[in-house]
């Protein structure tokens, strides 16, 4: 209830946001920023004889020109047919859309952009490009573009300009925990279309943990009919005595269908979900709903408290395969190339403990407990490598000198990165002190009960994901960044968009814009106008107010 309290305190003392800027308000207030941009002066109006154009043949543009259609036609209340371009001379009035060039790396997402009084034109090497074009001329019209009903007396103008753009990372995501508090899958859907419109293109879903198994698992039913269930929830931090508790039982998980409807969704708008299963650590919910995984004798509950746990899975072949068996299921629902596996914060003191643990090391040849981390790491990463997936990992995983081939997620630090490069390993840049999107972004007595830390709007901003430790080639290997948006204190759909928006537009385009077109000053002039639009979508984000 004081978290509740709380936001609703934070929000209503933030209601109102700054005025518009004079400048922002003639500008073109795009986020993230294009790499170039020009405006040519004129404008293209919108109206009830506009058409959408495809380019003849091409299904991907016909796709494209249809998700444009959608996403206009509910603001305007217009037609907005789609059809096929014929002759160069079909455009006059139209928006026309053609994927034509080279497609290669990045350029696969690279789009142009021109609109005059007579038409907009839209071209791409390929579909996800043309998409995030797309997303820059709703971001050119009023932000009342993005409402879901008609809006009266609006001209629906397009500012002339010309665009040429291209994203600076290929990994440009979020991490969303749905195993500490479940989301409900609307909102994971109305997650996806917001990251979206901020050309984002992962979602990396954090299934599994000690307070709740998310995913359905047909082999083993019991992983969400006990595990996807706690008695309660502990209120207020951690360890804090008299600990107190809210006395409500929480739970709830995705079926398999359910998980079928979100990637659908996200692959309609070139966002990949990326699942979370956790090991070795992490793993009470999976051990309560069967015991045989742990190491104790005795059974364990889903945990109720939040922090590092010292409940993991137990070293045995069986677990390993029960794993496996989960695994293969989730690799038939997410087609991600990418499988996160977890390995961070595995205590290992029942492993010390354990005398079954302690005989499989010395049968397997280990050293210590580490490597035996290693071990476990290493025969998910040879599993999914056979099925043609890579394995990610938390930093951890490099502990016991794990070899060649998982891409780490750094999150403890730049100098982890560095560590994983010099490793030969690729990195997806997620430091606590830059990305944490759950630490505190504002003084503490007038925000809502946080996990800790201070990552505020500005510092999202001056993150810089390329280590200055690593050489050109070592800088290659870092495939982008992720914000994270840990939900131990984010119990509702409504809080983690406060705590998600505006500092995922930050990192938006710390990850898509050019480092020489980022200034965090005109972000500022530009962010009131891209907030409107998040306004008429329904996001609830935290307003700009002065710190």
């Amino acid at each position: 209830m004081l978290v509740k309290i709380t936001l609703l305190s934070a929000l209503t003392c933030a209601i109102a946001l700054t005025g518009t800027p004079a400048h922002a308000a003639n500008h073109p207030g795009i986020i993230p920023a294009p790499l170039k941009m020009k405006e040519t002066g004129g404008a293209f109006t919108l109206d009830a004889q506009t058409r959408i154009l495809f380019q003849s043949g091409n299904n991907d543009a016909k796709k494209t020109a249809e998700f444009l259609a959608t996403a206009l036609r509910p603001a305007t209340g217009y037609a907005l047919p789609v059809a096929e371009e014929t002759s160069p001379a079909d455009r006059a009035h139209a928006i026309a859309l053609r994927i034509e060039g080279d497609a290669s790396d990045l350029k696969a997402e690279s789009y142009r952009l021109d609109a005059n009084v007579d038409n907009v034109m839209l071209t791409a090497p390929a579909a996800p490009g043309l998409f995030y074009g797309c997303q820059t001329l709703r971001q050119l019209l009023p932000a009342a573009i993005f409402s879901a009903t008609k809006v009266e007396g609006q001209t629906w103008t397009v500012p002339g300009v010309s665009i040429e753009d291209a994203p600076r990372f290929a990994w440009r995501g979020m991490l969303l925990d749905v195993a500490r508090h479940f989301m409900p899958k609307e909102f994971v859907l109305k997650f996806i279309d917001t990251i979206a419109i901020q050309k984002m293109n992962r979602l990396h879903l954090h299934l599994t943990d000690d307070q709740g198994w998310r995913i359905e698992i047909k082999k083993y039913p019991k992983l969400t009919e006990v595990g996807a269930w706690r008695a309660q929830t502990l209120v207020g931090r951690s360890g804090k005595k008299p600990e107190q508790y809210d006395g409500k039982r929480h739970g709830g998980f995705y079926t398999q269908d359910d998980i079928r409807e979100m990637v659908a969704y996200a692959a309609e708008r070139h966002v990949t979900l990326m699942p979370e299963v956790e090991m070795p650590g992490h793993a009470q919910a999976a051990i309560a709903a069967y015991p045989e995984l742990g190491n104790l004798d005795t059974p364990l509950p889903v945990k109720t408290e939040w922090g590092v746990n010292p409940n993991i899975f137990n070293a045995e072949e069986s677990t390993i395969l029960f794993l496996q068996d989960v695994l293969t299921e989730v690799l038939d629902l997410f087609p991600s190339h990418y499988i996160h596996i977890g390995g961070d914060e595995a205590v290992k003191n029942q492993w010390k403990a354990s005398k079954a643990v302690q005989v499989r090391i010395a049968a397997l040849g280990l050293h210590d407990e580490e490597e035996m981390q290693r071990y476990f790491v290493s025969r998910m990463n040879d599993f999914l490598t056979a099925k043609g997936r890579s394995l990610v990992g938390w930093d951890e995983i490099l502990d016991g000198g794990l070899g060649q081939g998982p891409t780490v997620m750094a999150w403890r630090g730049m100098d982890k990165a560095v560590e994983a490069v010099h490793g030969g390993k690729d990195v997806v840049m997620a430091p606590t002190e830059f990305t944490y999107l759950d630490y505190y972004q504002g003084p503490k007595d007038k925000e809502p009960l946080s996990i800790g830390g201070d990552v505020r709007l500005d510092k999202v901003y001056s993150f810089e994901p390329l280590p200055k430790a690593l050489d050109d080639a070592g800088q290659k290997r870092i495939l982008g960044a992720q914000g994270q948006l840990w939900a131990e204190y984010i119990p509702t759909p409504e809080h983690a968009e406060y705590m998600a928006f505006p500092r995922a537009c930050a990192l938006a385009e710390v990850v898509w814009s050019a480092k020489d077109k980022r200034d965090y000053k005109d972000f500022l002039e530009r962010l009131p106008q891209h907030l409107a639009r998040l306004d008429k979508l329904g996001v609830r984000y935290r307003p700009l107010t002065p710190e």
